[in-house]
């Protein structure tokens, strides 16, 4: 996705790559000293979510995730009885993902504990970093280093997606990203905040459905999708190249300028194309859907990306506006 002041995602791929240059060390048994309540997540058992089968918890099925608000798990009120510490601001959604929010807090030796809450990621640590359960979801935790963790409550497999809290804290921070987690868990199944959803929303709208194959072959011959989070979806051939991303985020109204000029996408929809300026051959374009909160609007977005061909010669702009054009018509009506 490409780069823009107005708030935009960090591209795909460079999540992609840090994602996996960090290195996959497990999260051991010594646990060191904490200065918090410990708690206990279950080891899996006979009875049960398994590791590897289905997963049919209607409460974290992806059409119910996508309507709850992710801040809610991280305020003074849902963190206090779990003592991990102070929080000492409120917890800070993300500006363009409906489904993230930051938060901090202090454990009673002052140090910081950094958290960053995602409920549909699919950047997870391996499935060999599966450590039983919780709340009967499969648990996945990797500890990447000294000071940073990332646990995983699955909600999907295969195509995977799972809730995630990665935590920065020194010294153990695996401990209480379980604790938090466990809470989180809780929290989904006995009634989460959500956002409300008022006829023609993208946030209940599943991106892998809202656009024909038959529009992407043209851009990506023989398509498949694949969801990458709640609120996007990849579509690719047999290998990773070419790329047709659909995604909806929330955001400031597009506007023309920093690269951005009006494309008509039909059916009195104005569209803002940007064409790349890497070596690689890549076009975005997106436009307003309805309004969302204060100043933000709902926005969705078609990327085409392609690593292997040359823009001059492969005209990204005009197969993302194709597949856009079809998007529009799929989309549902505010």
């Amino acid at each position: 996705m490409l780069p823009d002041v107005r708030r935009r995602r960090l591209p795909k791929l460079f999540l992609l790559v840090t994602a996996l240059a960090l290195p996959l060390t497990a999260c051991g048994q010594d646990l060191g000293k904490s200065n918090f309540a410990r708690t206990t997540v279950p080891a899996a058992a006979g009875t049960g979510q398994t590791s590897d089968g289905p997963i049919t918890d209607a409460a974290v099925a992806a059409d119910v995730l996508r309507t709850i608000k992710p801040c809610q798990f991280l305020t003074k009120e849902a963190l206090a009885p779990l003592g991990l510490g102070t929080v000492e601001e409120d917890p800070s959604p993300s500006s363009i993902a409906f489904d993230r929010c930051a938060g901090k807090v202090k454990d009673p030796g002052g140090k910081e504990m950094r958290l960053d809450f995602e409920i549909g990621n699919t950047l997870l640590p391996h499935a060999d970093k599966t450590t039983g359960q919780v709340g009967g979801l499969p648990l996945r935790v990797n500890k990447t280093d000294e000071t940073s963790c990332t646990v995983a409550a699955m909600t999907a497999l295969n195509p995977d997606l799972a809730m995630t809290l990665s935590v920065t804290y020194p010294g153990d921070p695996c401990r209480p990203g379980q604790t938090v987690l466990e809470a989180v868990v809780q929290k989904i199944h006995n009634g989460p905040e959500k956002y409300s959803t008022p006829s023609g929303t993208l946030v209940t709208a599943d991106p892998c459905t809202v656009v024909d194959s038959a529009a992407v072959a043209p851009a990506v011959p023989s398509p498949k999708s694949a969801p990458t989070g709640l609120h996007s979806c990849d579509w690719k051939s047999n290998g990773t190249d070419p790329t047709i991303t659909v995604e909806f985020v929330r955001g400031l109204p597009p506007l023309e300028g920093d690269g951005y000029s009006k494309v008509d996408l039909g059916g009195g929809v104005t569209g803002f194309q940007k064409k790349g300026t890497a070596s690689s051959s890549e076009c975005e374009v997106e436009w307003q859907h309805r309004p969302w909160q204060g100043e933000d609007v709902e926005l969705a977005q078609v990327d085409y990306r392609s690593y292997a061909a040359q823009a001059d010669a492969d005209d990204p702009c005009g197969k993302a506006v194709a597949v856009a054009k079809n998007v529009v018509t799929k989309l549902p009506k505010p």
